[in-house]
């Protein structure tokens, strides 16, 4: 993390001390030395790696089982616009949701439900949807060595003996041994509504958040859910082929940026916007790192106990406890109104959809002592960051002078807000409001100059470093 924010600072200063190329005496005079790219090339690379950006920053809850395709879609398009217009908060949710899922590690671990092996009980569990039987993986090799026909023949012999030390590995390496031990990626599930609760008629009646589940074990309501990470990474659309796929797209296009400014080539205010939104990617990802990507169905827990009912421990406008302080609450809340408008309804959820699915920007819970306010201060940081991104094209060539000074007002704006807001935020009333508002401004502005700079690039822009001249080959 350290070696890349002193890359990010080092681009910046390159990029200031650079001559730029304004003439075409100079252009024509490095044109020799380097090759071109078209405008085709600059928008398709910025708009992939921005997509890249936008689509895996966003690590969605699961949705609710009545929920139909549509509107799974149309929440995660909404998430998608939030990320565009306000990515800080993206990360204020990511991190609260991380912290969240380590302080249930801690608690889980320490409750003594979860071991590293599964009850004895639930060794031969017959699935309420199927026929499988769950066996230790003893069983398994037991049964091999007792199973396995002896050749008279030396090859045969030999490959006797070695088949059960075979099955012993693939049962305990190969397949990594089911470990039922409680892990972040499990927190990460509970959190994001993974568990769901059946009454007695077989129908889902509420996610259980982990206090809740806690509870409901330790009371006999239920049986712990027996599932190992393993499986529950197997219900996740993203592994660590596509996760790294996605990073080396933007480290690519930010290795690009660098030898551009190493090479003192006009970079476009299209390609910093985009470096802006690979900044706060790179800051995402390692707190989604192991939450599971996009599930679609929660894995199930059935109510067994016949002294109480599910209403006894639910309550159907319950609001589960947020970690966010009530001003990020605010500014939340007022910032999501045009998200819903511009095509996401009940992107949040009403208090009733709730209990079958968590809503889209929760999944946290009370945080303890300090770390309450982790959330809130990387929100404000991270929007200072975002920001001062934006200021790097302080003295790049604009199309006109007007877009040049909205840009740097804008980028202004963007980056002393926070700062202002996390400063002066006791004040509440017309500050945070006049806050929000030169913030929300500045972005929008930020990001329509983003795409109308387009027009007119200047001339250096379309030199492109050649790579088989920096790179060694035969």
């Amino acid at each position: 993390m350290r070696l890349f924010f002193c890359t990010i600072l080092y681009l910046v200063q390159v990029i200031r001390a650079s001559q730029t190329i304004n003439t075409s005496e100079d252009y024509e005079a490095l044109s020799l030395s380097f090759t071109n790219r078209t405008l085709w090339n600059i928008i398709s690379s910025c708009v992939l790696t921005l997509f890249a950006c936008i689509y895996s920053t966003v690590h969605p809850n699961i949705p609710s089982p009545e929920d139909s395709p549509v509107s799974i879609i149309w929440r995660r398009l909404g998430m998608m616009i939030m990320v565009l217009f306000y990515p800080e908060l993206i990360i204020a949710w990511a991190m609260g949701q991380w912290l969240s899922a380590r302080q249930v590690t801690k608690k889980f671990k320490k409750s003594g439900h979860f071991g590293v092996e599964a009850p004895a009980e639930q060794y031969e569990l017959e699935d309420r949807d199927g026929t499988r039987l769950l066996e230790p993986h003893a069983e398994v090799a037991a049964s091999a060595v007792h199973s396995t026909p002896v050749s008279t023949s030396g090859y045969g012999l030999t490959r006797a003996l070695a088949k059960p030390f075979k099955t012993l590995w693939k049962a305990y390496f190969s397949k990594q041994f089911e470990d039922y031990e409680w892990t972040q990626t499990h927190s990460f599930f509970v959190l994001m509504g993974g568990f769901m609760l059946y009454d007695v008629d077989g129908k889902p009646y509420s996610t259980i958040q982990p206090g809740q589940l806690l509870r409901l074990i330790d009371e006999g309501c239920i049986d712990a859910p027996i599932i190992t990470a393993n499986q529950i990474r197997d219900k996740s659309k993203g592994n660590v082929i596509s996760k790294g796929t996605l990073m080396l797209q933007v480290g690519w296009f930010v290795m690009q940026l660098i030898t551009r400014a190493v090479y003192h080539l006009d970079t476009t205010e299209f390609e910093i916007a985009t470096l802006a939104f690979a900044v706060l990617n790179f800051l995402t990802y390692p707190m989604w790192w192991n939450k599971p990507l996009d599930v679609q169905c929660p894995y199930p827990v059935y109510w067994k106990s016949t002294t109480s009912v599910p209403s006894d421990y639910f309550n159907e406008y319950e609001e589960f406890e947020e970690s966010f302080p009530m001003i990020l609450q605010i500014i939340l809340t007022f910032l999501l109104s045009p998200v819903e408008m511009l095509g996401a309804p009940d992107i949040n959820g009403s208090p009733s959809s709730r209990m079958l699915r968590v809503r889209t920007f929760g999944g946290h819970i009370r945080l303890e002592g300090w770390y309450e306010y982790v959330p809130f201060v990387a929100a404000f940081l991270m929007a200072t960051i975002f920001g001062g991104v934006h200021c790097i094209a302080w003295y790049f060539t604009f199309p006109t002078s007007t877009d040049r000074a909205l840009w740097r007002i804008s980028a202004i704006a963007i980056t002393g807000t926070p700062i202002a807001g996390a400063l002066f935020g006791y004040l509440m009333g017309p500050f945070i409001v006049f806050c929000v508002l030169s913030y929300v401004s500045g972005r929008v502005i930020l990001l329509v100059l983003m795409f109308t700079t387009i027009r007119d690039f200047p001339p250096g822009a379309y030199l492109a470093v050649s790579w088989t001249s920096i790179v060694p080959h035969l």
